[in-house]
């Protein structure tokens, strides 16, 4: 059994700040979380001020702006003023403690059968393990059965040439439109295994 994960976060280089998180399992069950401390400083104002977030992941969050919701949809005025409001009523919108056990539990609800299967798989999945380990504290600390890696669909298409593979029609950095398009990604290059073998 297979997931397929993206976060989204802010780095500094020192450190690694969930912003969100997508996953979809190959059994068709999907999770999607923000975590509300995005909400609150210093962790808001740090990505009230990182531009290319801003202009790229927080339009995609579930947003209020004033009396109006706008899941997703943000002005750019807005980005470049450098503010946003998560719309707080928003389900996918939660601590990073109901974080940590959504995920734990997506994972680890896997068909008991195929549970010491379970695989995770990212696009360019270093910083993603990263974000998802920590949601428990240390590595050592991941629940049992949960991987202690993320295998890389990027490293498996540069094994396999390289080939051209399908484009995200849309939602780019909103983490369970990636999540979702890794399963599209997968699915390319898992045919494409298939004719070398």
């Amino acid at each position: 059994m297979r997931i397929y994960y993206d976060t989204e976060f802010l780095e500094d280089g020192k450190t690694i700040e969930l912003i969100s998180i997508g996953m979809v399992a190959e059994d068709g069950r999907e999770l999607y979380a923000v975590n509300e401390d995005i909400s609150k400083d210093p962790l808001h104002e740090r990505i009230c001020k990182h531009q290319w977030l801003m202009e790229n992941v927080v339009p995609h969050l579930p947003l209020a702006t004033g009396s109006t919701k706008s899941h997703g949809r943000m002005s750019m005025s807005m980005a470049y003023r450098g503010f946003f409001n998560l719309d707080m009523t928003s389900n996918a919108v939660m601590p990073l403690r109901m974080i940590r056990n959504a995920v734990r539990d997506f994972v680890l609800g896997t068909d008991p059968d195929q549970l010491p299967h379970v695989e995770l798989w990212a696009w360019y999945g270093a910083y993603d393990h990263v974000a998802l380990a920590q949601l428990f504290g240390r590595m050592i600390n991941l629940p049992e059965g949960m991987p202690m890696w993320t295998n890389d669909l990027r490293q498996e298409c540069a094994r396999l040439g390289n080939p051209p593979l399908p484009e995200q029609p849309d939602g780019v950095h909103n983490a369970l439109a990636d999540a979702r398009h890794n399963l599209v990604r997968a699915q390319a290059l898992d045919a494409l295994a298939a004719k070398e073998g």
